[in-house]
């Protein structure tokens, strides 16, 4: 089926305390790059989502009672199927969310590596002792688990938003359960396939797949066995779960939108700036949050990065990821090109000049579907254009033009996000005032690809809050208690 070494990782229901759930309906999951029917998954709801959450509770007791060594090497045998299996989980994911089948398999050990991370960080989770303010008196900090974990994730990273969160979640004790992108359930479910072979316990790595987005929310941001809620997604859903949140003060942490700026001083290495804002731009066909959205250039640098940047992009071949030799696939949908196209047609209207587009494109050997867009450059941008404060989602890049360091430091910070930024020079100096002066929660130098499981992954402003991946990522699934022992001079 679909070519895979194990058929077996292809499921169609949701999982639930260690158990596989079928419903009365189906959710249709379809490649973006033909269309067609990939398979049909179970159509869960609010029952089976409370069904979730309370074996999640039940299994919390056992889960949490065990030593960080022995979660962790459940969490090293779950790593190292998923890394035997990286074949199988990366041709999934580019079935039903369309990247090239080479960057699909990167997610899968991208998003391996955070449960290898924290198989290892789970043993690492100290306390502390406070001197106290009298000799009577000790003071003991510890940490222990949340509780019940509840996440939506989004269909872009199908296997690897839902691995750090979950890898952290269960290292750190807690129990979980997660509603996948109803586009992309399958690299959810064959992630619980592995966890139950890895043998970790029922109840503990909970999948729920369904529709009813409003409804399966409001369970997971308002239960009150659901401790800690995380969401990965755009700015405005999660301001609406953070809402609901509220009614029962759970602990949040948000991963949100972006609008990040790449930004191109006269001193930067030119060539390895072109370098960084393909890989920085065109990844996933431009649909991640870390994906340059502005890319700033000094006007001395401006003709030669764009005459290079142009030819480099001219060389992406567009495709089905199944396809060899494709390097960029398709959108998630017909809608998704929709909305990019507009931005590009108003950014034309307010001025900008279109110096790559379809007709530029290696579009393969035949014209391909209503969910591929070409990969796009525009000049001529200001900040003032829509698409200069909208995040793009999508393969284009506007190219916008600065006199100075401090002009472009006031571009890029010209936003309410704050997640991810790029710049390129070879001053120290610069590097140090600028790194300093971006309001972002990462801020890649010289660099386009910053993302790791060693680093913390998160964003200021309205991208969000709490960091997923290093040594930081177990504090939002931990509470601190403090102990106050008295009466110790008797």
């Amino acid at each position: 089926m679909h070519n895979l070494n194990d058929p077996q990782l292809l499921k169609s229901f949701s999982y639930i305390n260690g158990s596989w759930h079928s419903s009365a309906s189906d959710i249709a999951v379809n490649n973006p790059a033909t269309g067609k029917l990939v398979a049909k998954v179970s159509n869960a709801g609010i029952a089976e989502t409370e069904l979730a959450v309370q074996a999640a509770k039940a299994a919390f007791k056992a889960w949490s009672a065990k030593s960080a060594n022995e979660r962790s090497a459940l969490l090293r045998t779950w790593f190292n199927l998923m890394m035997a299996n990286q074949e199988d989980l990366g041709r999934i994911l580019t079935l039903e969310q369309g990247k090239p089948l080479a960057e699909a398999k990167g997610e899968i050990a991208y998003g391996a590596a955070f449960i290898e991370w924290f198989a290892e960080e789970g043993k690492r989770v100290y306390g502390d002792t406070i001197p106290a303010p009298s000799g009577d008196k000790r003071i003991v900090v510890i940490k222990q688990p949340i509780g019940v974990v509840a996440a939506i994730t989004p269909w872009n990273f199908p296997n690897a938003m839902i691995a750090r969160k979950a890898a952290a979640a269960l290292a750190s004790g807690c129990t979980f359960v997660v509603r996948p992108a109803t586009q992309t359930p399958l690299s959810a479910l064959a992630m619980a396939e592995l966890a139950e072979r890895a043998g970790i316990p029922a109840g503990v790595f909970n999948v729920v797949v369904g529709d009813d987005a409003r409804g399966m929310g409001k369970v997971l941001t308002e239960h009150e066995d659901v401790a800690k809620f995380t969401f990965t997604g755009s700015t405005g859903v999660g301001k609406s779960l953070i809402s609901q949140c509220a009614s029962t003060v759970k602990k949040v942490s948000m991963e949100l939108g972006g609008n990040a700026p790449f930004i191109v001083f006269d001193d930067a290495d030119i060539d390895a700036a072109v370098a960084g804002a393909l890989v920085s731009k065109y990844r996933n066909a431009g649909q991640t949050c870390v994906c340059t959205n502005r890319i700033l250039v000094q006007e001395g640098a401006l003709v030669q990065f764009t005459e290079k940047f142009v030819a480099a992009v001219k060389d992406l071949v567009l495709g089905n990821g199944l396809d060899e030799g494709v390097t960029i696939g398709p959108m998630i949908s017909a809608q998704a090109v929709g909305d990019v196209k507009r931005l590009i047609d108003d950014s034309i209207n307010q001025g900008a000049q279109l110096a790559l587009g379809e007709d530029d494109s290696k579009l393969g050997d035949s014209k391909l579907g209503d969910s591929f867009l070409a990969p796009t450059i525009l000049t001529g941008v200001t900040n003032d254009m829509s698409i200069a404060h909208n995040e793009i989602f999508g393969p284009v890049s506007p190219i916008i033009s600065f006199k100075t360091e401090a002009e472009a430091i006031a571009i890029a910070n010209d936003t309410e996000f704050g997640l991810a930024s790029y710049f390129y020079s070879r001053d120290i100096g610069r590097i140090w005032r600028v790194a300093e002066g971006l309001d972002f929660g990462m801020v890649g130098i010289n660099e386009g690809l910053i993302s790791n499981a060693a680093a913390p992954f998160g964003g200021m402003k309205q991208s969000g809050n709490g960091r997923e991946g290093s040594k930081y990522g177990l504090d939002d699934y931990l509470e601190i208690k403090y102990l106050c022992m008295g009466g110790l001079d008797q």
